[in-house]
């Protein structure tokens, strides 16, 4: 291990460390240690990262800003790989009455909407008040009813063992709450298309993004820790309505409650463990299937080692570190009928 860690510590030129706690580095603040926690400088050195797992038949994942996400009681074996929020350039280029936007992966969201006011542009409200990264707002396509990534996006840049290479948002299958990068790869920018306004749609912008987050503060238990929202919403309903319908609002078990502020948020009461918010999940897809008929499907990513292990059916969402060999995986997108890389929030 002393050689594998000199050898990611020349390749990150920055941090590297063993056993590092994940519980603070995601939003409900539960979860074990990464085995390895490597925060790559800049998108050469995240290459010659991957290249030394490669060589060393370590498997990986990437963490983002950490809200949406699960880390198992267990941690994660292998390595945990973090873009800060400097990692990648920002550029910015004229594109008629749009502007077109390039942010690095690890850039928080809020980054997004002040590069994009700086520029005079419009249209980019709905991203008011959601956490995490750039990257994890791609790798969700993230949204409201107003509005959702996918609408902005052109291209997004990711890394493999041998290079960068860009993609179109086309060939990314993007859908509610859903995005498909090849395996193997790791997101690092994101270029984005913003419409400019005048300045009464300006100010009119900032209007909405402010009375977004104000309900947002009003109907979401944000004083407490939790994962976001952990369901999506079922085509013409919400889940948050389906949970509480099922009468599991206020719910705890261990130290995690179902939210009694909104249903769709388990919250972290102060000493919970991953596998109390896990039961937490199957119990509220339980009940919503028995009385409403609908099977509720996870927003959140669930990676790591779960003790108990998950139950069948939260495995397919699952999402476990990804080894790959020093050579590139073929560059196609993957099999729809097979899981795919995300990249959380």
């Amino acid at each position: 291990m002393s050689a594998l860690l000199a050898d990611l510590r020349r390749a990150a030129r920055g941090e590297v460390l063993e056993q590092a706690p994940l519980a603070a580095r995601t939003s409900v603040r539960v979860g074990g240690a990464a085995q390895l926690w490597v925060k790559p400088r800049d998108p050469d050195a995240l290459l010659d990262v991957l290249g030394v797992l490669a060589t060393a038949a370590v498997p990986w994942l990437s963490l983002g800003g950490g809200a949406n996400t699960i880390v198992g009681d267990g941690g994660v074996s292998g390595a945990v790989i973090r873009l800060g929020q400097d990692f990648a350039s920002e550029e910015v280029e004229e594109a008629g009455d749009h502007v077109v936007l390039t942010l690095g992966a690890g850039a928080p969201i809020a980054r997004f909407l002040s590069l994009a006011k700086e520029q005079r542009g419009v249209g980019v409200a709905w991203a008011a008040g959601i956490p995490g990264t750039i990257g994890g707002l791609v790798a969700m396509n993230a949204g409201t009813p107003a509005g959702c990534m996918a609408d902005h996006l052109l291209a997004v840049q990711v890394a493999v063992p041998d290079s960068l290479r860009w993609i179109d948002a086309a060939e990314l299958r993007l859908g509610y709450r859903h995005c498909e990068l090849p395996r193997g790869a790791v997101l690092t920018r994101a270029r984005c298309q913003v419409r400019r306004g005048s300045e009464a749609q300006q100010l009119e912008q900032q209007r909405v993004a402010k009375a977004d987050v104000d309900r947002r503060r009003a109907t979401q238990p944000l004083s407490l820790p939790n994962s976001g929202s952990v369901f999506v919403n079922p085509t013409g309903d919400f889940a948050g309505r389906l949970i509480e319908q099922a009468g599991l609002k206020g719910m705890t078990k261990g130290g995690a409650q179902i939210s009694e502020r909104h249903a769709n948020f388990i919250v972290n009461l102060g000493a919970a463990k991953a596998a109390d918010v896990v039961e937490l999940i199957a119990i509220a897809r339980s009940a919503v299937l028995a009385k409403a008929g609908v099977e509720l499907k996870p927003e959140v990513r669930l990676v790591g080692d779960f003790d108990p292990p998950l139950p069948a059916e939260l495995q397919a969402h699952h999402l476990k570190p990804v080894l790959i060999g020093r050579e590139a995986p073929p560059f196609g997108m993957p099999d729809p009928n097979r899981s795919c890389l995300r990249v959380q929030a």
